[in-house]
């Protein structure tokens, strides 16, 4: 059988991994329209491998990060991937936010995500300049990898095990046959599952990602995040300390006007511009999600200082100048008839094909264990 999985990303190699195990056989081709693998979300990520307690027990979330994150270890670790076992702590601001905290806590139980609720006498050990109300959440099992290293390495892995990468090659230019389509698109999966009439009910929503570089001296030795908002996929502002121990602050989830709209006009798409303006004024009048508040709430953050503020309110800390560091784009799958954002993992198969419609983070970190699901139950 001839299998074509479409977008190099992390989420289309570990699909190609688990084939390759499950039907050595096969033939596989990867093809993706960008000049290397991981150029978009995948290499462009902080690298996080979550633990997974953020997530409603009954969402395939809470049922694959624990996993991937045991799962891309182990594959790190094999393979002479350097991971940074550094922790992770969640923070609150003010009592409004324990209750958020305990609830984080009861679902990484239910998850078997491995985090428990310290003090804050506690938290201060783990890491001396957290700060947080009396309070915070430990996750031991979160830590830190180079994403680009990690995609690198499993492609030059596939490649030895007879996995045909094919680049600068959009599906829509491809003209060779095959039996299986696997579509891990990520920005544009959507597009491409519409051409085969599959998850009409969605498109795609795309948020920026903007990061800056500490670098002062003070320093901390634990992932630092806030209590997020758990009725929206958004984790907020934190700090990332990266698998060189590199500091981070980001990301935020500003509305984007196009799909690649990283920096200035670069990848300005004309008619994505206007399909995106006009949905997410849509949103904006409705508010629907909240989206209008969001919105209003995350340009704020095109002003460095309101950046550096927000983070400033999880350490005791921080001295130093910060430099902006390249930005993301989040692939964020909106449902147009209910006008909500999709909170889960989302697939649809037809046929010979699987189409990953929404694989948003933690993606990197479920990969492996995501992949397995995915061939599991569509195959």
């Amino acid at each position: 059988m001839k299998v074509l999985i479409i977008g190099a990303g992390i989420i289309g190699m570990t699909l190609a991994y688990e084939w390759r195990k499950k039907f050595p056989q096969d033939e596989i081709v990867i093809i993706d329209k960008e000049p290397h693998e991981a150029f978009h979300a995948s290499g462009k990520n902080s690298g996080v491998l979550h633990a997974g307690f953020y997530y409603n027990t009954d969402s395939l979330k809470a049922k694959l990060t624990a996993e991937g994150n045991r799962l891309m270890k182990a594959f790190c670790k094999k393979k002479g991937v350097f991971v940074n076992e550094t922790g992770k702590l969640v923070v609150a601001k003010d009592k409004n936010e324990l209750e958020t905290l305990f609830e984080l806590e009861k679902r990484s139980k239910a998850n078997n995500a491995g985090a428990y609720i310290v003090t804050q006498e506690e938290a201060e050990k783990i890491d001396p300049n957290a700060k947080t109300y009396k309070y915070a959440l430990y996750s031991p099992n979160t830590a830190t990898v180079n994403p680009k290293e990690v995609c690198r390495v499993l492609k030059e892995d596939l490649e030895k095990k007879g996995v045909k990468f094919i680049f600068n090659m959009p599906f829509e230019k491809f003209n060779q046959s095959y039996d299986f389509l696997i579509n891990a698109a990520g920005l544009y999966a959507d597009k491409i599952a519409h051409k085969f009439g599959v998850g009409l009910d969605y498109t795609m929503l795309p948020f920026k990602g903007l990061y800056r570089k500490y670098l002062g001296e003070d320093r901390i030795k634990t992932q630092i995040y806030p209590v997020p908002n758990i009725k929206n996929p958004f984790l907020g502002i934190h700090f990332t300390l990266m698998a060189d121990n590199t500091i981070k602050i980001g990301p935020t989830a500003i509305p984007a006007f196009w799909r690649e709209n990283y920096s200035g006009f670069n990848g300005f798409n004309f008619s994505e511009f206007l399909e995106i303006l006009f949905l997410e004024a849509k949103l904006f009048f409705n508010n629907s999600f909240g989206f209008r508040d969001l919105a209003f709430y995350e340009m704020r953050y095109y002003i460095p200082k309101n950046l550096i503020n927000e983070a400033k309110k999880l350490v005791k800390n921080l001295r130093g100048e910060f430099k902006p560091m390249p930005a993301g784009i989040r692939a964020q799958l909106l449902n147009v008839k209910k006008l909500e954002l999709v909170m889960d993992f989302l697939v649809e198969k037809k046929n010979n094909q699987i189409h990953i419609l929404n694989a948003v983070s933690p993606a990197f970190t479920a990969s492996f264990a995501f992949s397995r699901y995915i061939l599991k139950d569509n195959l």
